[in-house]
């Protein structure tokens, strides 16, 4: 059932390590998660890759570096025609995994990009954006994030100018890392479902970055889907609660990773993964098993049912559970959700179906918008 289903990743952080050219995508390799041979052990059909820049970087500087990274995916997916297909619909996904080709797609981590103008949002569409996270950790000159002082209110009007533009380009909204209060404004704003990226219950693990039940549920009731986030941060109460309270773990962490490569080095997420796992070897921090993903999906099935759930693990830019290393895991998700009994056509629609199908819903949306024009 796994590997017949279309499994759906919607955030990735590899585009990071893509701008290092001696990185080659369709070789395995022993760091990271993320590449061709473990996409297809772990039965991967679709997944997003995230153009990242810090919210420290801004303006044109910012875009610049987003087009870079983009360029940087392009050059990979047509150096693997035979094995992956760069898409935009949910159309071209299901010819893709038709033709046996892992689907590729763009999204935008951090409305900053857009430098606060919407032609330059069009720009993103035009080269294949199909989602755009409002924010990213700081607020956007038009949004507030989960992790800064609220300035807006959640959304302003630009705010929700960016949203109605979005609805017309058909491109996703994505409110993983934005502010409670933001995430309502989006819902009040759109006219096409919305969505987490990769986010995870904070009924479960008190962070901002993961959704309240109430949010949970009013997602799911505009037909959207949350996905849920692997991180270890995310997941377990205990992990964050080891982390978070004085800061020194979190400070040395980070000192060390800056340390031994630097602010923009292309594996210095991946390198900060492996600095997480020393700490947790030296009894630092707490060791979380992958089994804490299963029950954040269990309660957000509960909360919104298993229609609007999926799966967005953020591979390449957390730190993963042990026994989640790399995508190649995958198949323990559908085989324990099997377990925990859910119904194949619930696990299917876990899986990816969710996120198909919401696909659909944005661009039939975007369709009509633009018959209304």
């Amino acid at each position: 059932m796994h590997f017949r289903s279309i499994v759906f990743d919607t955030h990735v952080d590899t585009t990071q390590r893509l701008l290092d050219e001696d990185f080659d995508l369709g070789a395995r390799h022993s760091e990271g998660a993320v590449d061709i041979p473990r996409l297809r052990e772990g039965g991967v059909g679709a997944i997003f890759f995230a153009i990242w820049v810090p919210g420290t970087v801004t303006g044109l500087e910012a875009a610049e570096r987003a087009r870079k990274q983009i360029a940087a995916v392009r050059r990979q997916t047509d150096a693997h025609a035979s094995e992956v297909a760069l898409v935009r619909t949910a159309g071209e996904i299901d010819r893709a995994h038709a033709d046996g080709k892992i689907a590729i797609l763009l999204a935008l981590e951090g409305g900053h990009m857009i430098n606060s103008d919407l032609g330059l949002l069009r720009e993103y569409g035009s080269l294949g954006v199909r989602y755009m996270t409002l924010t990213h950790f700081r607020n956007t000159e038009w949004a507030d994030a989960s992790t800064d002082e609220p300035v807006h209110n959640g959304l302003s009007d630009f705010g929700q100018q960016v949203i109605v533009e979005m609805n017309r380009l058909g491109m996703m909204v994505d409110v993983s890392h934005v502010s409670d209060k933001t995430v309502n404004d989006a819902l009040a704003v759109s006219q096409a479902p919305i969505f987490a990226s990769h986010s995870s219950c904070r009924a479960l693990c008190d962070t901002p970055r993961n959704l309240p039940d109430d949010l949970i549920r009013a997602i799911a009731n505009r037909r959207g889907v949350v996905q849920v986030n692997f991180h270890t941060g995310f997941v377990s109460q205990e992990f964050r609660d080891a982390e978070t309270p004085s800061r020194d773990v979190a400070e040395a962490i980070e000192a060390e990773t800056r340390k031994r490569c630097g602010e923009n080095a292309p594996h210095r997420l991946v390198e900060w993964d492996k600095i997480v796992r020393e700490f947790v070897a030296a009894d630092r921090l707490p060791r979380v098993e992958w089994t804490k993903i299963l029950d954040h999906i269990d309660h957000a099935v509960k909360i919104a049912g298993a229609d609007h759930v999926g799966l967005g693990s953020d591979f390449d830019g957390a730190s993963m559970p042990y026994g989640m290393e790399d995508a190649s895991m995958f198949p323990r998700i559908t085989e324990a959700l099997v377990q925990r009994g859910y119904t194949d056509a619930d696990v299917q629609k876990i899986l990816g179906g969710n996120m198909l199908r919401l696909m659909q819903d944005v661009e039939a949306a975007a369709q009509t918008t633009k018959g209304t024009k």
